[in-house]
């Protein structure tokens, strides 16, 4: 049994399945945190002491253990479907990433290419039309993930619902999914519910997000970017996760969810 993506606190206060592109990056500092009494000194996604990681070797008998007996609160949080990806073209497709260059090499100059997508020049500042940019990005995330053409669909816009599944296929249960978009109320929740060795004040925690500033800003409103096509091609690939999560398919501008996410139907219908 694996279970990529999971990180649990060395305390094992808190077990978390990482989903890209959904507050991740806070979540994890608050873990460390939560442990030590301080924040990792530079992207927690870098760290690799003071946190269990399934990509450790020496983190994966722990969680294996820890998961198999559901020893310690299992959560994992989401967002808006149309804001993640959205989110994923700007920071990943245009934006410089924090080693100083384009993301995963070749990607942009392939996409630019082969799609015609335009990312704003070497640096990702200049003006240029991001409505027809991104609609072009889509149709490539939607034939990564429907054929792996031209390439394997990648984490930051691979459905939700599949990350979040394979902890349930491999024996995990989940104790709490929350929505970014009520991030306070969702991890409040979280921390209400197990004894850490340092007292966690949500109100004193910044938001780490680490892509902002690594692309241009969004330069309409988010429905402004989906047209009819558009909508189409988020229906076929993340129709999973605006029914299962909650979200609003028929109002790109409404980022809040409709309800609560339930529990008992995630299983059932991401553990088939």
């Amino acid at each position: 049994m694996s279970f990529p993506g999971t990180w649990m606190t060395e305390s094992e206060s808190l077990v978390y399945r990482v989903v890209p592109k959904c507050a991740c990056s806070t979540i994890g500092q608050i873990m460390f945190y939560s442990d030590h009494g301080r924040f990792f000194d530079g992207d927690i996604h870098d760290a690799t002491q003071g946190l269990h990681k399934w990509s450790m070797e020496a983190s994966q008998p722990l969680i294996r253990a820890n998961v198999k007996a559901h020893k310690s609160l299992a959560f994992t949080c989401v967002r808006n479907p149309y804001a993640r990806i959205l989110s994923s073209f700007f920071d990943k497709i245009c934006g410089i990433q924090r080693n100083g260059r384009r993301y995963r090499g070749n990607l942009v100059p392939m996409l630019m290419q082969k799609y015609g997508v335009e990312v704003g020049g070497p640096e990702g500042r200049d003006d240029f039309d991001q409505i027809a940019s991104f609609r072009r990005f889509l149709l490539f995330a939607r034939d990564t993930i429907r054929w792996k053409k031209p390439m394997e669909p990648d984490i930051h816009w691979s459905a939700m619902s599949g990350h979040i599944s394979t902890f349930i296929l491999n024996g995990g249960r989940y104790d709490r999914i929350f929505h970014t978009e009520r991030f306070n109320d969702g991890m409040q929740r979280v921390l209400d519910a197990v004894q850490t060795p340092h007292p966690v004040d949500l109100a004193k925690i910044p938001r780490f997000n680490e892509s902002e500033g690594h692309g241009p800003r969004r330069a309409h409103p988010v429905s402004a970017y989906f047209d009819d096509l558009s909508r189409h091609l988020m229906w076929e690939i993340y129709r999973k996760d605006f029914q299962i999560f909650r979200y609003d398919f028929d109002d790109p501008d409404n980022k809040l969810p409709l309800a609560e996410v339930d529990l008992d139907e995630v299983h059932a219908k991401l553990g088939e």
